[in-house]
């Protein structure tokens, strides 16, 4: 063994007790499929054995890390894949399809997921002023990468704090500090700085999906939108597709959609009412718009849904 690869071999030791130790953890606080929320703020649990359906649902700005089994997140046209040591950063709200596609009895699909807020991103930039200025570009919204070890050991200790709770209000912002130190201080760190630095195109874009989040169920006019986030319409357009993988329209039918899918399931609304409310005037755009995305009319999917549960 060269003297490069004998002082690898104890890092990836050192990682691989970490990666098992997380199992453990995962595992013991959640003995039955599902999510579990925990005692420390923003930090939820999941656990699945066996492979789902594909899930349209709203990512908000997290870190999710998957420490056994494998996960398919689809954005757009992206297809984005990651497993055991793998971290997914998501840094605004984006509307996605995930998928677990390795989970069994035996080797349960384990992960976490622990929420990011911007406002916190920037108060811990404003510490850091030996940090790269953000870049001009605007990456996407949503990346995959390989934890590492020293943010891999942050992340086990928050996690072992949920054996002593009473150490949570004192330690758990601590770790979560260094957790988001160590990200700005990885691969995504463009991603997130971006966001989180004030006047930057890619706070402009996040402004931009607030506004839609909040204001989806009315028509869309893009001249108005460019003037809440002061971009021109081709900036918003470009970058905003840039950083999300679709545009402001497409994000907008997505939002309208999939929250007109959860009327009609959990609400009990009709397929009229249900595409009424989020802001169709034409039930049979609706109809096929709807199809379009989930693969199916409203009745039928839903009715399918319902069936699966």
């Amino acid at each position: 063994m060269n003297a490069q690869a004998f002082l690898a071999a104890p890092e990836a030791d050192a990682a691989t007790r970490q990666q098992q130790a997380l199992v453990q953890l995962i595992e013991r606080f959640t003995r039955h499929d599902g999510v579990v929320d925990t005692a420390i703020p923003g930090l939820t649990l999941y656990r699945v054995t066996q492979p789902s359906e594909p899930l349209h649902c709203l990512y908000e700005p997290a870190i999710g890390l998957v420490v056994q089994g494998r996960k398919k997140v689809l954005l757009g046209d992206d297809t984005y894949f990651y497993g055991p040591s793998q971290y997914l950063v998501v840094s605004v709200d984006l509307p996605v399809i995930g998928q677990v596609i390795e989970a069994s009895p035996e080797v349960p699909f384990l992960s976490l997921r622990l929420d990011l807020d911007p406002k916190e991103i920037s108060a811990l930039l404003m510490d850091l002023p030996t940090l790269e200025s953000p870049p001009k570009s605007c990456p996407r919204c949503l990346s995959v990468s390989g934890i590492g070890e020293p943010l891999q050991d942050a992340v086990l200790r928050l996690l072992r704090l949920l054996d002593t709770p009473e150490d949570i209000p004192a330690l758990a912002p601590l770790v979560r500090r260094e957790i988001l130190y160590r990200l700005l201080r990885g691969e995504q760190y463009a991603q997130l700085r971006q966001i989180a630095s004030s006047g930057t195109q890619g706070h402009r874009i996040g402004r931009a999906v607030n506004w839609l989040r909040q204001n989806f169920h009315q028509p869309l006019q893009i001249e108005r939108l460019a003037n809440e986030v002061n971009m021109s319409t081709s900036a918003l357009h470009h970058h905003f597709k840039a950083m999300t993988a679709m545009s402001p329209l497409q994000f907008q039918k997505h939002l309208r959609l999939q929250e007109a899918r959860r009327l009609m399931l959990v609400e009990a609304l009709d397929a009229a009412s249900a595409g009424g409310r989020v802001g169709y005037e034409s039930p049979s755009q609706f109809s096929r718009e709807y199809s379009r995305l989930f693969g199916a009319p409203p009745l039928r999917d839903i009715a399918r849904l319902r069936q699966s549960a």
